[in-house]
C-alpha cells in the first residue's frame, strides 16, 4: 500500500463528506466508514463515498452469535469493502464464520481493545490483567480463527506483529504529535504506529476538524 492512511470519515452529512473526500484523496488510501456514517446514511451513503473511487473500510464491528454474522458478512458483499471488523470477543466460532462468509479479497480483522479503553476499564468488566495481555490474547484467537489480522492501538501492534509476523493490522487512535487525545486513551502518532508494525492507519478528527484538512492530511502523509 503506498499510502497506509484511512481516513475515518465520521461526518453528519453526505454531501461535506464526499467534498472532504474529493479535497484530501491526493493525501489518503483508503476511507473508513464506522456506525455513525452506516446509520446516518445507510447503503446510498456507502455507495456514494465508494463511488469517488477509493477502497472502503467497513467498520462495523459485527459481534453475534456465529450465524447471524455470517449473515451480515453476506449481506454487505454488495459494498465491495476493502475491509471489515468483527468483535474478537465474539469467539472463535464467529469469527472463523465471518471469514468464510466475506467476499474473496476482502480482509476480516478483530477488534481486540478499542483504544478509548486502558486497563482499568477492562477491570470494570471483569478482565484483568493488562491491556497487553487482553490484546495478545485476542490476536491469538483471531489468529487462529484464520482472519486477517486486528485492530489494536500503536502500543501493542509491535508485540503482536512480533507473534504473527504475516498479520494485517489497523491501528486506529492516532494523534499527530502535539495534537489532543480527545477520548483516545491509549494514543500514538502516524509515524510511531507505522514504524511499529501497522498496515493501516485509521485518522478522523485530525483531519476531518482541522482548520485546513488538506494541509493536516500533507503534514501526516509527510510524517510517513
Amino acid at each position: 500500500m503506498s499510502n497506509p492512511v484511512y481516513l475515518a470519515l465520521d461526518v453528519p452529512s453526505l454531501e461535506p463528506a464526499k467534498a472532504l473526500v474529493e479535497k484530501v484523496r491526493s493525501h489518503i488510501g483508503g476511507v473508513k466508514l464506522g456506525l455513525e456514517f452506516f446509520c446516518a446514511h445507510s447503503a446510498h451513503g456507502v455507495h456514494e463515498i465508494a463511488h469517488l473511487g477509493l477502497p472502503i473500510f467497513l467498520d462495523l464491528k459485527f459481534h453475534d452469535i456465529p450465524n447471524t454474522v455470517a449473515k451480515a458478512m453476506q449481506a454487505i458483499h454488495v459494498y465491495e469493502p476493502a475491509i471489515v471488523t468483527v468483535h474478537a470477543s465474539g469467539g472463535r466460532a464467529m469469527m472463523e464464520d465471518a471469514k468464510a462468509a466475506a467476499a474473496e479479497g476482502c480482509k476480516v480483522v478483530a477488534v481486540t481493545m478499542l483504544t478509548s479503553l486502558d486497563t482499568n476499564d477492562l477491570t470494570a468488566t471483569g478482565v484483568y490483567g493488562s491491556a497487553e495481555t487482553q490484546v495478545m490474547r485476542l490476536a491469538e484467537l483471531a489468529h487462529a480463527a484464520g482472519l486477517d489480522g486486528i485492530v489494536c492501538s500503536g502500543q501493542e501492534v509491535g508485540m503482536v506483529k512480533k507473534a504473527w509476523k504475516d498479520g494485517y493490522f489497523v491501528v486506529p487512535g492516532l494523534r499527530p504529535s502535539g495534537g489532543g487525545t480527545g477520548d483516545q486513551k491509549r494514543v500514538v502518532t502516524p509515524r510511531q504506529a507505522r514504524d511499529n508494525g501497522a498496515s493501516v492507519l485509521v485518522i478522523g478528527r485530525p483531519i476531518s476538524r482541522a482548520d485546513d484538512p488538506v494541509a493536516a492530511a500533507r503534514a501526516i502523509e509527510a510524517t510517513l
